[in-house]
């Protein structure tokens, strides 16, 4: 088949030129197949390394012909004519519009290195001083994580217990342990409670957060060792270019007017 396909793109391209438009790389059944979707593919390739020789320009314009000629065959059958495919097109015609300002936003819009680093500056601050070791048993009600509270008082191994009864999947095979974190990265109450416990204790009273109930354990603390610039880089533009994307979006929806039938 590419055999064939190599051989039908050389028998085109070796045409006169005068057999086509000038904005023509082939015609199927006297349709052309327009030189700016060639020039679009061959742009492509090139940008992700490729090289345009012959054979890949001939590969090209194959793989156009194709698609073409069920294209046609498509509309003999008034495909094109049916809602569903409609309503389809004006989707993908609207995705690519709105995909392409978007692009364009970004570009117009690059994200500086003071504003990465002073974001970086926001990230140390919100990451804290210190960071804990912790492990944790979580359960579905208060009065199953109380009855845990008093097996543990009891000697209850605390390791042994999460594997048996804890229901977070990340932590419940080591143990419950959670390794290191700072209280950031936790929800809330979660992060006051272990801020709150000595070494080595766990909590006298189950915690409640929205994920359900909490036995912990702390285990250590240490001073923050927050991730250096450089670790943190790409991850910190893409959020400041997600704010600007928001924030893009929220003017331009306040500027519109807005009707929705009912």
């Amino acid at each position: 088949m590419k055999f064939t396909h190599t051989l039908i793109a050389v028998a085109i391209l070796s045409l006169a030129p005068s057999a086509f438009a000038a904005d023509t790389v082939a015609t199927v059944n006297g349709k052309p197949i327009k030189q700016s979707i060639y020039d679009y593919i061959a742009k492509d390739a090139t940008a992700r390394g490729q090289k345009i020789d012959d054979q890949i320009k001939n590969t090209i314009t194959s793989k156009l012909i194709d698609p073409e000629i069920v294209y046609q065959e498509a509309q003999k059958l008034g495909l094109d004519k049916q809602a569903d495919y409609m309503a389809r097109e004006e989707l993908s015609r609207r995705e690519l519009l709105t995909n392409t300002y978007i692009q364009d936003f970004v570009k117009k819009n690059p994200i500086s290195d003071a504003d990465t680093k002073a974001a970086y500056e926001e990230y140390k601050n919100a990451y804290g001083d210190k960071e804990y070791s912790a492990r944790h048993i979580l359960v579905k009600t208060e009065a199953e994580a109380k009855d845990i509270i008093a097996k543990l008082q009891k000697g209850g191994d605390f390791a042994k217990v999460a594997k048996e009864k804890s229901l977070d999947p990340g932590s419940k095979d080591k143990g419950g342990d959670l390794g290191w974190f700072s209280p950031a990265t936790m929800v809330k109450p979660f992060s006051d409670a272990v801020a709150a416990l000595p070494k080595g204790k766990t909590t006298a009273e189950p915690v409640q957060t929205q994920f359900g109930w909490h036995v912990i354990k702390l285990i250590d603390t240490r001073a923050a060792q927050p991730l250096a610039y450089d670790k943190v880089k790409d991850g910190l533009q893409k959020n400041l270019q997600q704010r600007n994307l928001e924030k893009m979006m929220a003017d331009l929806r306040s500027k519109a007017k807005i009707d929705i039938a009912k």
